[in-house]
């Protein structure tokens, strides 16, 4: 149970620092791992899962963002909003490797949920593209 626990807040805290929340996950990562109680293959797969769904659940809020923007009380001035979009839409789907980085890589998964795809990162390579097949009329 206690091996179960601390998955789980390992799960928790990767999932909270990866959000736009002011947390960190690493000093508990390197106490399990240091620990040697535990599989280092399975604590990091805990917290790349939990820094992934963190991610995506900052990419969720940047989805609905948009309908606040205007209110008053909106923490996020529109000039800094726009700036940020503006950012991205130069960089592009790129710029979310920089999701890793300290202090600016929440905000990045966030700004990329405010902006709809961009149409080149909906599109499939070419190599994954099979070409098309020749009817056979005749």
């Amino acid at each position: 149970m206690a091996d179960l626990l601390a998955y789980l807040g390992l799960f928790a805290s990767a999932l909270g620092a990866a959000t736009i929340m002011p947390m960190q996950s690493e000093a508990v990562l390197v106490g399990l791992v240091v620990s040697e109680k535990f599989s280092t293959f399975w604590l990091i797969l805990v917290a790349s899962l939990g820094n992934v769904l963190g991610a995506f659940a900052n990419w969720l809020l940047g989805r609905g963002i948009e309908r606040f923007r205007d209110p008053p009380w909106f923490p996020i001035k529109p000039a800094a909003l726009e700036r940020a979009q503006a950012w991205y839409q130069r960089f592009g789907k790129w710029s979310l490797l920089g999701s890793w980085l300290p202090v600016v890589g929440d905000p990045i998964t966030l700004v990329a949920g405010v902006l709809p795809a961009l149409p080149e990162d909906l599109q499939a390579p070419r190599w994954w593209v099979s070409p098309p097949l020749k009817s056979r009329t005749g």
